[in-house]
């Protein structure tokens, strides 16, 4: 069984993005890693294309018996499923550990198992408080609130007391040690299933780091965040505007994310394209007049006053 493999769960429709997610997985893969993708049987025969040395594409059928047909507190059967394939993944036994990526995430420097290890051999655990995003007004409105009730809920149901709770949204590295642990120890005895979980909190991230937290089946290593998501177009811009490239950002990070949510309808956003193009794209014509109207008023403005203040 390898130390650490990568799990990404994908679908037919995101395919461009895990096509652009495996190419740079090859070319920044220095341990010779595994990417392991899950995919429905309909989706199997697209995303054999896909499959390569280190890259294995595999289908859903072991965790299908744990899906859901139905909406779970208004999220939609497939989302809900592939926190089911994320939990579940370690009952495969192709890995000790497991890094879980999305589809729309592009490696920008190279990796190897010592980003995902700590020198004991033990994963490290992104736990952070997501300050950033508390402070945003637009993510705390639309999202905060109910997350914030949701991980609550999850922290009385494993025990875990504590002042300040430390998760993550995802990228998380995954053991099958804790994984097990979790099934066994707190599933098990409920009589529930991934999918029961959910129900009462669909965070999948947050049920493994409060349970480690709570019962520490391994050593906790904490580490921030090993890729940047750009979570709304708004955070996308901040970015941009203030020049950081992607050079820049292989400095903290493995991989970058801009979340393919909302950026969608915009075609797939290169991380390295020009600085104007990436504006371009989130700026209708009448915001580009505006912006145009703006800086010749300014500029005329200026030019007034220097003018006044000559002798």
């Amino acid at each position: 069984m390898q130390q650490v493999g990568l799990l990404l769960r994908s679908y037919a429709d995101d395919f461009d993005y895990a096509k652009r997610l495996v190419q740079s997985f090859h070319v920044h893969n220095a341990d010779d890693l595994t990417l392991y993708i899950v995919v429905s049987e309909k989706d199997f025969e697209i995303f054999s294309q896909l499959a390569a040395p280190y890259v294995e594409v595999l289908s859903d059928t072991h965790f299908s018996p744990y899906f859901t047909t139905c909406e779970v507190t208004g999220i939609r059967p497939g989302y809900i499923n592939q926190e089911i394939v994320k939990l579940a993944f370690w009952e495969l036994g192709l890995t000790e550990n497991y890094f879980c990526v999305d589809s729309d995430a592009v490696f920008i420097r190279d990796f190897g198992e010592s980003d995902f290890l700590a020198a004991d051999g033990y994963p490290y655990s992104v736990l952070v408080e997501d300050k950033e995003l508390k402070v945003e007004p637009r993510y705390f409105a639309e999202h905060w609130l109910s997350r914030e009730e949701s991980l609550q809920r999850i922290a009385r149901e494993v025990g875990l007391t504590a002042d300040v709770l430390l998760t993550c949204h995802g990228h998380q590295v995954f053991s099958a040690e804790v994984l097990r642990d979790f099934r066994d120890r707190f599933l098990a005895p409920r009589d529930w299933g991934y999918l029961d979980a959910l129900r009462e909190a669909p965070y999948e991230f947050s049920w493994y780091n409060f349970w480690l937290q709570a019962n520490q089946s391994i050593p906790i290593h904490p580490r921030e965040p090993l890729v940047k998501v750009f979570h709304h177009e708004g955070h996308h811009m901040e970015s941009v505007l203030r020049g950081v490239t992607v050079e820049d950002l292989a400095r903290g990070y493995l991989a970058v994310v801009v979340n393919s949510n909302f950026s969608r309808d915009l075609g797939i956003i290169s991380t390295d394209e020009p600085q104007a193009a990436t504006i371009a794209r989130y700026l209708s014509y009448s915001d580009l007049l505006r912006a145009l109207r703006a800086k010749v008023s300014l500029a005329l403005a200026s030019r007034l006053a220097r003018s006044r203040r000559k002798p």
